[in-house]
C-alpha cells in the first residue's frame, strides 16, 4: 500500500497531516477546528484536490472540537470533491465532533465510517 507523506500544516491549536493512501488522500486534523484554525485545514484539502485526489478521507480521530466554520470547510471540500467525481469520507469521529454533525444534519451529506481502515476499504 502506498503511504507517501504529502505534507503537513500547523497553527497553535490545529495540526493537519496529509498522506497518500492508494488513490485517496488521507487528511488528519489534530486539535481544535474553528474560526481561527479553519484555513489550516482548508488549504491542505484544496491542495489535495488540485493535485488530482478526488477521494479525500478525513481521519477525525484526533479532532477534539469542530465549530460551524470547520464544518463549512468540510462541506466546501465535499462540493469540490464531488464535482471532480469523488467525495469526502469522514472516519473515527469523537463523540463531541460527531454531535456537531448530528445536530446540524451534516452527517447525512457525508459518508461516515467508524474507523480509518473502514473508510479506506470502502
Amino acid at each position: 500500500m502506498d503511504r507517501g507523506t504529502v505534507g503537513s500544516a500547523q497553527s497553535g491549536r490545529l495540526l493537519v497531516e496529509v498522506r497518500e493512501e492508494g488513490s485517496s488522500a488521507v487528511v488528519t486534523p489534530a486539535g481544535e477546528l474553528d474560526h481561527h484554525t479553519a484555513d489550516v485545514l482548508r488549504e491542505p484539502l484544496e491542495d489535495c484536490l488540485e493535485k488530482g485526489y478526488a477521494r479525500l478521507v478525513v481521519d477525525c480521530s484526533r479532532l477534539e472540537f469542530c465549530d460551524s466554520t470547520g464544518l463549512n470547510v468540510l462541506l466546501g471540500a465535499r462540493l469540490k470533491a464531488e464535482a471532480a467525481g469523488g467525495g469526502v469520507h469522514l472516519a473515527g469521529m469523537q463523540p463531541v465532533v460527531a454531535r456537531v454533525f448530528e445536530i446540524t444534519g451534516a452527517e447525512a451529506v457525508f459518508t461516515v465510517h467508524e474507523t480509518l481502515d473502514a473508510a479506506l476499504a470502502d
